[in-house]
């Protein structure tokens, strides 16, 4: 008896493994599905494959990556963020899932938690350079133009080719410069107001 016993739980272990790992393959053949999707543009696709991997593997990080990028690429910034999270709860240091949230944060307009992010990318890795253009941005859309400059000059001293940072920076100093012509002709300054209509144009 105690033969037969050990015999059938080495029968059920077998069945049980032999389950999980039908399980691990479908969620592979889901994940490649999702990848090929992915590649041709077909990115609702991808989400719906990349979603079936999850659920046949839970833990399955980089479904939820590349999930994470399918929705954004289709709009669907919440779901991009919540996916991201997933993924940074396991690579707690890596720069770019700071920066890749940090975006979907920007699209939905909370800014602070964009530059937050932002700021942890950096701090990962000091010479990120799209990280300071991404982090000026959200500073510049939250009124903080001074800072913005401060971001985009980095980005510049890093990669003096980087022309998204000149126009960036560029628009940074004309809106500020609108805050302040605007500020000075509400208290009666002509030649202020007379600069802001000009800047307006």
């Amino acid at each position: 008896m105690k033969k037969i016993g050990i015999t059938l739980l080495a029968v059920l272990t077998s069945v049980l493994w032999l389950q999980t790992a039908a399980q691990g393959a479908d969620a592979q053949f889901y994940f490649d599905k999702g990848g090929s999707y992915f590649n041709e543009g077909q990115f609702d696709k991808a989400i719906e494959s990349y979603t079936e991997a999850i659920s046949l593997r839970p833990e399955f990080i980089e479904a939820y990556y590349n999930r994470g990028q399918a929705y954004y690429k289709t709009n669907h910034y919440d779901k991009a963020i919540s996916d991201f999270s997933k993924v940074i709860e396991s690579y707690p240091e890596n720069a770019e899932l700071y920066n890749l949230r940090g975006l979907a944060y920007f699209k939905v307009g909370r800014y602070d938690s964009a530059i937050e992010d932002e700021t942890k990318a950096v701090s990962i890795e000091p010479g990120f350079v799209a990280a300071y253009l991404n982090r000026g941005v959200s500073y510049a859309k939250s009124g903080q133009y001074d800072k913005a400059i401060e971001d985009y000059d980095k980005a510049i001293s890093l990669k003096p080719d980087y022309i998204d940072a000149y126009y960036s920076r560029g628009v940074a100093y004309v809106r500020k410069a609108s805050s302040d012509f605007k500020r000075a002709c509400d208290k009666g300054n002509k030649f202020a107001c007379d600069n802001l209509k000009q800047l307006s144009q």
